[in-house]
């Protein structure tokens, strides 16, 4: 499937995360992101260096600056289990308000055209790293970087075409 691009609806799907009370929620991206702005930001994997130092934190950190350009949500995605996605969570004490969705077996990362085969790594299949903008389930920036870069996607470039 071609990458998701900019004038394309957002599919939906279902991810998994765990709400503030513990309890495992099972949701359609569409419940998440209609009738909003949001940010929906992939990385390759929870706790590896990169996404941990660089591109997680520059969302956290920019979280106000995004809410003042009418983000109403900011969503991270990873091809890693709910429970992962919960513990790598919780070692951001000052995030608020970055959602950690878990895409475990990788099936919204395809429908969005975003896999990438990290199998000779023994990582398997896990995301491109990218961030998108989507006003009311419509794309509209898709910042797509090449495998092992991040040159496009960080919180500042995405707060420079907003």
């Amino acid at each position: 499937m071609a990458p998701i691009a900019v004038g394309d609806d957002l599919p939906d799907g279902t991810l998994s995360f765990f709400d503030e009370s513990g309890a495992l929620q099972n949701v359609s991206v569409h419940s998440l992101a209609a009738g909003k702005k949001v940010i929906l930001f992939g990385v390759p994997g929870a706790f590896t260096p990169t996404c941990s130092t660089k591109h997680v934190p520059g969302f956290i950190e920019k979280e106000a600056e995004f809410k003042a350009k009418g983000v109403n949500e900011i969503f991270l995605l990873s091809v890693n289990d709910p429970f992962v996605m919960r513990a790598w969570a919780q070692t951001y004490s000052d995030n608020k308000n970055v959602k950690f969705l878990a895409d475990g077996a990788a099936i919204y990362t395809k429908t969005l055209g975003l896999e990438l085969d990290l199998s000779e790594k023994g990582l398997g299949i896990r995301s491109k790293r990218f961030a998108l903008v989507v006003d009311n389930l419509k794309v509209k920036v898709a910042n797509i970087e090449n495998a092992g870069e991040f040159a496009v996607s960080s919180a500042d470039d995405i707060l420079k075409v907003l």
